[in-house]
């Protein structure tokens, strides 16, 4: 019986400048945001409706640009944690074969970034089985918070739900005196 090919995925380049001090990391890049070409381009995600939030800031902008603008204006960055995977459909729980990004240079290049905030467990584990104890990573905090994908779960039921656990980043955002 002949197995399905399942094509390689790569994750997009980093949105981040020296302004950053929380860096987002994704797992892998969705179907939906592949086939947009943005991070989170799946228009049921929370993410861009949570980033929005916790500035009370209303609805994202229509425009992809400004969006993105808006997450770096407060301080914010966003990354994937795997370069490439093969994963058939956008479940990370079908992820295989990964290759990691290369966090460790991204923080060293970035001094400002205090926190990487992990959108999900798969993300959060991903890091870990590679980067546990890595030198270069070891100043600046790890915050696992709750997948903003749109699927419920016990505890993430809606955007307001997933506004307040992602919360936890905002302390990181301020610039220094």
């Amino acid at each position: 019986m002949e197995q399905e090919q399942t094509e390689r995925i790569y994750s997009f380049p980093p949105v981040i400048d020296e302004r950053a001090r929380v860096l987002v990391l994704g797992t892998a890049p969705s179907v939906k945001s592949l086939e947009h070409r943005q991070f989170y381009g799946h228009p049921r995600n929370y993410f861009w409706g949570m980033v929005y939030g916790l500035f009370g800031a209303g609805a994202p902008d229509e425009d992809y640009g400004k969006r993105l603008a808006f997450l770096q204006d407060h301080h914010m960055a966003v990354f994937d944690v795997i370069k490439s995977c093969e994963r058939p459909g956008s479940l990370d729980v079908n992820i295989k074969n990964e290759e990691p990004n290369d966090l460790p240079a991204l923080a060293g290049k970035y001094p400002g970034l205090k926190c990487f905030a992990f959108n999900g467990s798969k993300a959060y584990d991903t890091f870990r089985k590679y980067f546990r104890d890595h030198p270069a990573l070891q100043h600046l905090t790890l915050l696992k918070l709750p997948s903003t994908s749109p699927i419920p779960t016990q505890k993430m039921r809606n955007l307001e739900d997933r506004i307040g656990a992602w919360k936890a980043i905002v302390p990181y955002l301020e610039l220094p005196e």
